[in-house]
């Protein structure tokens, strides 16, 4: 189930069991788009061969799962640690102005390089590169010298896709399903990623990941202060509608609770508790997870749907039992 711009109506008998209301918010949250899925996302039965990941791979069964929401969450918390992507986001991201038209173009480039064919899977990839090559500046760093800073630099793509990874990775052991091949398999997969975005030697293995991930630690790179301060204010409490609130703030206490205790530590944030007792984060993300599958609706959506359709016509696979 492709949970970002995957949007379908939960169905008993025939008759819709969520109003209309509330699914068309849902949609437009993840996808930028009231009716129906966008057309990127249609187009994805093009193309001439069977793309970077196959629907039996550890890609497929991790990005389709509605854990992924979970997972953003925690990435966009984790990236902030580093003060190098934090200031480019700072100086040149309109991510207040309009949080979603963010989140939609980067749900893009995830399920494109997921479910595409391997030529606009590159071409997405070097788009997103093309975007960044304006985004330069400098910061302070954690032992407070000036620092040049360029969005396309090896350490900043190193440090996003890493977060990127381990929050994926993390969120899909507590709240998805079994990761065919395990960890390391997505881990090695989504390298691939990694290197369509300059990524200099993406981990491949669980191991390597969170080896790869202390070395920022313990180097001294990683930095906590006033932007990151901010930072987790906003994302703690997003521009949604209020409707969403209660969920949404589940969900951020779930990806709290699955960040380890000493990024914890410098976000400035800890996990759920009433007084001294603490909460059933791990159950209640569960759960509320649940519903927004069942509101979304069962069995696979539009991007697997239209990749599925792709690989049919390549004889790859067999043709889908529903269109998008």
């Amino acid at each position: 189930m492709g949970c970002w711009p995957s949007i379908r109506v939960a169905q008993t008998g025939g008759v819709s069991i969520f109003p209309e209301s509330m699914r068309n918010r849902l949609r437009s949250t993840f996808t930028g788009q009231l009716d129906g899925p966008p057309e990127w996302v249609l187009a994805l039965d093009q193309g001439d061969d069977a793309g970077f990941f196959a629907p039996d791979s550890a890609t497929w069964a991790v990005h389709g799962q509605t854990a992924t929401i979970v997972a953003g969450v925690r990435a966009l918390l984790m990236q902030a640690l580093h003060p190098g992507a934090m200031a480019g986001v700072h100086d040149w991201s309109r991510y207040k102005e309009d949080p979603l038209g963010r989140l939609a173009g980067t749900i893009r480039w995830i399920f494109t390089v997921t479910y595409a064919d391997t030529a606009t899977a590159v071409s997405a990839s070097n788009w997103v590169l093309s975007l960044h090559e304006r985004v330069v500046g400098s910061y302070l760093d954690a032992q407070g010298r000036e620092r040049a800073y360029a969005a396309n630099d090896p350490e900043l793509l190193s440090w996003v896709h890493l977060a990127f990874t381990d929050s994926f990775l993390a969120t899909a052991k507590l709240w998805s399903g079994p990761i065919p091949g395990g960890p390391d398999a997505y881990v090695r997969e989504w390298a691939k990623a990694g290197e369509l975005m300059g990524v200099p030697n993406p981990p491949r293995s669980e191991a390597e990941l969170h080896g790869q991930l202390h070395a920022f630690l313990d180097a001294g790179t990683l930095k906590s202060d006033e932007r990151v301060t901010e930072a987790v204010r906003f994302i703690r409490r997003p521009p949604l509608a209020r409707s969403m609130m209660p969920a949404y703030r589940v969900l951020f206490d779930g990806a709290v609770s699955s960040i380890a205790p000493e990024y914890r530590r410098m976000l400035g944030v800890s996990p759920a508790r009433l007084g001294p007792v603490p909460l059933p984060v791990a159950r209640s993300t569960k759960l509320v997870l649940a519903v927004i599958g069942n509101m979304l609706g069962s069995g696979e959506g539009p991007s697997e749907l239209a990749a599925r359709r792709r690989l049919a016509r390549l004889g790859v696979v067999d043709a889908p039992e529903t269109a998008a």
